[in-house]
């Protein structure tokens, strides 16, 4: 069975529409296709407890993004400046590229 597509990229600009950090925007450092989820940048921190180790001898309790559902983000329009729903556009040269639903600026 292929892979399910998660409608958001690594490196686009987001707006967290549900949950406990609704409203937020973040960058986009990771998305897990697999589980249809995403990593945003300062988005759902958890605290972990790490043991030491040599790269840090100190151990401790390290904050870390967490992944949270691709479902509960949107893609960013920078123009527009709200949260928008990613269309795709075919070029003159046959390149797709995508952009926002509301106001038609690339968002590549």
């Amino acid at each position: 069975m292929a892979t399910p597509k998660v409608h958001v990229k690594k490196g686009d600009n987001v707006v967290v529409v549900a949950g406990k950090d609704a409203g937020k925007k973040g960058k986009v450092l990771q998305v897990i296709p697999k589980d249809q989820r995403v990593v945003v940048e300062g988005i759902n921190v958890v605290k972990r407890h790490a043991k030491a180790t040599q790269k840090m001898p100190q151990g401790g309790i390290i904050e870390k993004e967490a992944p949270i559902a691709s479902s509960n983000v949107m893609a960013y329009c920078g123009k527009c400046r709200q949260a928008t729903r990613v269309g795709k556009k075919v070029l003159d040269d046959g390149t797709k590229v995508r952009v926002c639903k509301k106001c038609g600026e690339d968002l590549d």
